[in-house]
Formats: structure tokens, C-alpha cells, sequence
């Protein structure tokens, strides 16, 4: 039952005109296969250290606006990617991330991807800043 009406909130949620038009700005999304990220954004460094604080914060954004898909502890098995046969990388295996640089990782919170909306200017740079540190968190050492 709960898992019916976690799965309705985010699809209203997803749905909701701050969402929808946050889609409808700007270009189409690129389609998976087409996806770039500018190297010059690749390589951007994170200008927030991944302090405690940091983390907390970003963990925060992540239990609010990630966990639906991503899951809650980053495993990937959130209610709605389950419910929609999504394939998403599991943020505790170390290898998961380890290709991608926080530059990329931020280019695609901001910028959304494939099935992922965009957090695009709901979210300050910062608040985007600490999802990275968090999500890089969530790997087993």
C-alpha cells in the first residue's frame, strides 16, 4: 500500500508545473546515446569541500529528491526505478562513480539525463555541490 503511494506522490511530483516547466524550457534533453558533457564542465572541480556539514546537507536534497529512484541507501532500488524497470548503478560499489569526475556528476544533476529530470534552477549550485559529496559518500570503502 505505502509503496502504491510513495509511487503516485513522486509521479505527482515529477508532474507538477514547477517540473513540467522546468522541462518544457530551453532544448530537448538529448537522448541517452547523444548525451555530452562539455569537457571544459568535466573538468570542473567541486568548490565545496566534503565536510560533514556538506554531506549532511547533500544527503538532505538526496532523501528529498533522489531516493525515489535512486534508493535510500544509493543501491539503485528506489520504489519508482523499480515500479519503472529503471536500471540505475548501485552509489556503493566504488567502481560505480569511479569513470565519472564531480564535474559530470554535477552536469548531470543540473542538466538531468536519459529518464532523470533536471534539478536545473530549482537547485543552487552548492545545493548540487553537496549531492556530489554525498553521492561519493555512499560508496563501501
Amino acid at each position: 500500500m505505502w509503496k502504491h503511494v510513495i509511487t503516485l506522490s513522486a509521479l505527482l511530483i515529477l508532474s507538477s508545473p514547477a517540473c513540467v516547466a522546468q522541462e518544457t524550457k530551453g532544448p530537448e534533453k538529448p537522448a541517452a546515446a547523444d548525451f555530452k558533457i562539455p569537457p571544459e564542465i568535466a573538468k570542473q572541480p567541486n568548490p565545496v569541500k566534503p565536510s560533514p556539514e556538506s554531506i549532511a546537507q547533500g544527503k538532505k536534497k538526496y532523501a528529498i529528491d533522489c531516493a525515489m529512484c535512486h534508493g535510500k541507501t544509493g543501491d539503485g532500488k528506489g520504489d519508482l526505478a523499480t515500479d519503472m524497470n529503471l536500471k540505475i548503478p548501485d552509489y556503493r560499489d566504488p567502481t560505480a562513480l569511479k569513470d565519472k569526475t564531480d564535474g559530470e556528476l554535477f552536469y548531470i544533476i543540473q542538466k538531468g539525463k536519459g529518464d532523470m529530470p533536471a534539478e536545473g534552477d530549482r537547485a543552487k549550485k552548492d545545493d548540487i555541490w553537496n549531492l556530489v559529496n554525498y553521492i561519493r559518500s555512499l560508496a563501501k570503502k
